[in-house]
């Protein structure tokens, strides 16, 4: 079970990978960083990416409620991907022990990424983390 930094550098392996963070959604936070940020800063791009997860997590329109249920175990959202021109953006949601407010970022080249094979992979490192 790897931890952050093993998590992080498995995912820089993807083919097309050019920067990975764990963020906290709540806070704004990265927890741990890997590779290039797309604006030069990881801070700046963890607070911008938790907007766009914290909106897809608490907004009912992505995320509704179940009926009957009032408050669900782990992260409301499986993942969010953003395209661009350039490149492709994975939020990767994380099932915690605690409040489940984390996030995979996996910024991929749109050229050498695989789209498919970054969901899948970190789909994978999201269920082995071990948050210490």
């Amino acid at each position: 079970m790897p931890g952050i930094d093993e998590c992080l550098l498995e995912a820089m392996a993807l083919p097309g990978a050019r920067g990975a963070a764990l963020v906290d959604w709540s806070s704004g936070l990265a927890l741990g960083t890997a590779g290039d940020s797309p604006v030069g800063d990881h801070e700046t791009t963890a607070a911008e990416t938790a907007e766009l997860a914290r909106a897809a997590a608490e907004y009912e329109s992505f995320a509704p409620a179940q009926a009957g249920e009032q408050h669900s175990a782990g992260p409301p959202v499986e993942d969010l991907i953003v395209t661009t021109r350039t490149g492709y953006h994975v939020l990767r949601f994380v099932e915690t022990s605690f409040d489940s407010s984390v996030f995979l970022h996996l910024w991929l080249d749109r050229t050498d990424g695989n789209l498919a094979l970054a969901r899948h992979r970190l789909r994978a490192l999201a269920e082995e983390l071990v948050l210490k």
